[in-house]
């Protein structure tokens, strides 16, 4: 069993439930953690129990980011929105540093979530 993060930008998260709708019955055998927001989105669209933490930009971030740090997530499932800016940039910097940093394995979109599931 993996433990695997959720999260995905305001203008992404449709495409995250819908992922994960597709996805549901292997992400049913991992242990999945998520921001407040996509991790509830994920839940209500799926039915799959998600471990949510603060939202992004008030801390959510930065919790899954020590989770990495603390070698206690395997990956992270991270859509992100190129086009548009964000007014918590720094902390998604951060995020994705991190996951590089501490090598686990790291999808901004859903081609690469794919990808990322079938290693799992």
């Amino acid at each position: 069993m993996a433990r695997i993060g959720l999260v995905a930008h305001d203008d992404k998260k449709d495409e995250l439930v819908a992922w994960a709708k597709l996805n549901r019955d292997k992400l049913a055998l991992h242990e999945l953690w998520g921001t407040g927001t996509s991790g509830g989105r994920v839940t209500d669209g799926t039915g799959l129990p998600v471990t949510r933490l603060l939202s992004g930009p008030l801390g959510g971030d930065a919790q899954l980011g020590a989770m990495i740090a603390e070698g206690r997530l395997d990956a992270l499932i991270f859509f992100q929105d190129p086009l548009t800016a964000m007014p918590h940039d720094v902390d998604i910097k951060s995020l994705t540093r991190l996951a590089t940093l501490y090598n686990i394995l790291l999808a901004p979109n859903h081609r690469t979530a794919d990808a990322v599931l079938s290693v799992l």
